[in-house]
This record gives C-alpha cells, structure tokens and sequence, in this order.
C-alpha cells in the first residue's frame, strides 16, 4: 500500500505566459513561490445533467462543464531586497490586472518598482501545483488580490488565481529556491512610518485594499479563456476616532470629497512598501467600534480613477 500524501508537502511555481493560456513551463529554479494558507478547489464548473425522460425513477448522468481550477493564497508583502528590482510575487501581481514598471538604479537605492492597475493587455500566469507527486497545472491563471497590513501583523497580499483545468497527473517534484522572498517586517509604529487620509495623520489598526477584479471564465466554442471582466478597488481600515474639526468622516461621505490615502511600511531601502490613492471616495460610516473603551471608525474608502483613467492607486516598492 502506498504511503499518504503529506498535506504541507505543497509546491507552487508561477511564470507569466508569452501567449495566453500556452504553458510557460514554470520550474523550482525560478519561479518558486513561498506561499502561506494555500486552498485549491481543483475542479471547478458547473454540472449539465442529461434530462432523459425515462419511464422509471433515479438519477442521471451529468456533464462537467466550463472547468477551472480555483487557487487561493498569500505571500508576504515584501520588495526584493534591492530597488529597481521586481520582487518574486511580481508575475502574480501582473496577472491580477496590474502593470509592472520597473526603474532601475541610477543613484544607490532610488530605483523602484510600481504596480498600477491597466484596463487592456492582462497578463496571465502558468501555475504548477504540486501536493506530494500529484502536480496540478493551471494555465492561462489571472486573478485578484487583497493586500492587508495590519497592527502587530505581518503584511500579506492574499491572491485568488482561477486559471484552466488539466486532468492532474503523477510528477518528480522539483527542487525549489526560494531565495528571491525577503524577510518582510511587521507592522508596527516604527515599521510603518506613514499613515493618512486626506493628508491627515490617523492612528490605524488595520488596513486592507482590495484589487477587487472580476474575474470570470469565458468558455465559448472558438475561445475558452479566463478574464479580468472589471475591477472596484475598495480600502477598508480602522482607525482611532478624532475630532471632526481634525478629520470629519460624515461630511467627506456626504460631500464626496477627494480623499487621498497613504500608506508607507517599511524603513529600508528594497524592503519598503507605499500604497498610493490620489483620489478616495468616503463611504458612509455605518457603526462605531470599541478596542480596549477607545472609540474606533471603520472607515471605508473607495480609490477613483481620473478621467485618465487606471490612476485610482499605485503600489511601490523602494
């Protein structure tokens, strides 16, 4: 009898793809991804039944059909350790919709990487799962993503790839290095020196900023591809209450004013990270919290593009 499969023997490898959906052939070399809480829902779709009228009682045979491959994990949100270099979660950055531009050195350390939303021309990822010798590949993968930092926490983007179904076959595992992935820092009031709304200083216990990508197959005769349909980007965080004569949430909801959001972790060159919005809409405030008899506004924010257009938010690395 074979032994089980042990559940944390898990790799995942991703590479962009040159052409959508043809394999980019990721390996353990390369494209190691030194992920935290992996879910796969391998066999996604839906189930069209046959509707045979029969004269007798039972069940029918159904189709498996529009099949996807659902995967759902984090990785710690860190630069490369260097400026003007992408970090290694960057393919998976670039297939949620975001556009890589990378600024390398021309001084020490004042290259950057910056991740802006685009809304033509998504990337796409090969995605190679592996679970004990069972390899599952998802090709053509885009996605969504959720970067969270929050107060004694470690910053994380959680990434919901969806990419096409392969029957999963037995493989040699690789050898994977996951040298690229830096140590990140936690977040805390020396670590995360800039925190605003509306160029306000706010004391913060959390926050996290949805991509908010629809993501959704298109399985046609011709055409079986997996799209980024639409995206709402959404900011959620908690903050220490204020005067409203220092920062008035009820009127911004109701005025719509332009509310920018800043976000700066890290003091490092190469480990630092900024979330950039210029342009934020206040949601309404629907309830006060308490943390330890201390007033606390769930706040709301929603990033607004210009009329430019894919300019609601920036993600730097520097």
């Amino acid at each position: 009898m074979p032994d089980p499969i042990n559940w944390r023997s898990k790799i995942l490898l991703a590479k962009i793809e040159t052409v959508y959906g043809t394999d980019a052939v990721p390996t353990g070399a390369d494209n190691a991804i030194l992920a935290v809480d992996v879910t796969l829902a391998p066999m996604e779709g839906e189930d069209v039944s046959r509707n045979l009228e029969r004269p007798f009682l039972g069940a029918q045979e159904e189709f498996k059909v529009g099949l996807r491959s659902v995967l759902t994990f984090s990785t710690e949100l860190v630069g490369a350790g260097a400026t003007g270099v992408a970090p290694a979660w960057g393919s998976l950055a670039r297939a949620c919709g975001l556009a890589e531009v990378v600024t390398p050195d021309v001084d020490p350390d004042d290259g950057t990487v910056v991740y802006k939303p685009v809304s033509t021309g998504h990337e796409s990822v090969s995605i190679y799962f592996l679970i004990g010798g069972t390899r599952h590949v998802m090709k053509g993968c885009r996605g969504t993503g959720v970067i969270t930092a929050n107060a004694q926490g470690v910053p994380v983007i959680r990434w919901t790839m969806t990419g096409l179904f392969a029957m999963p076959s037995e493989q040699t595992r690789p050898t994977v290095d996951f040298s690229d992935f830096k140590t990140p820092s936690v977040v805390t009031n020396t670590n995360t020196p800039v925190f605003t709304l509306g160029a306000v200083a706010l004391v913060m216990r959390s926050f996290e900023l949805n991509l908010g990508c629809d993501v959704q197959p298109r399985m046609l005769v011709g055409r079986e591809e997996i799209r980024i349909v639409d995206r709402a980007e959404q900011i959620s965080c908690s903050v220490e209450a204020v005067p409203l004569t220092t920062f008035n949430p009820f009127d911004r909801a109701l005025s719509l004013t332009p509310t920018a959001v800043a976000l700066t972790h890290g003091t490092v060159a190469g480990f630092k990270t900024s979330i950039a919005v210029p342009t934020g809409s206040v949601a309404r405030l629907t309830g006060y919290e308490q943390q330890q008899n201390l007033l606390e506004w769930p706040l709301r924010v929603t990033p607004i593009p210009s009329s430019a257009g894919d300019d609601q938010f920036t993600l730097t690395l520097h």
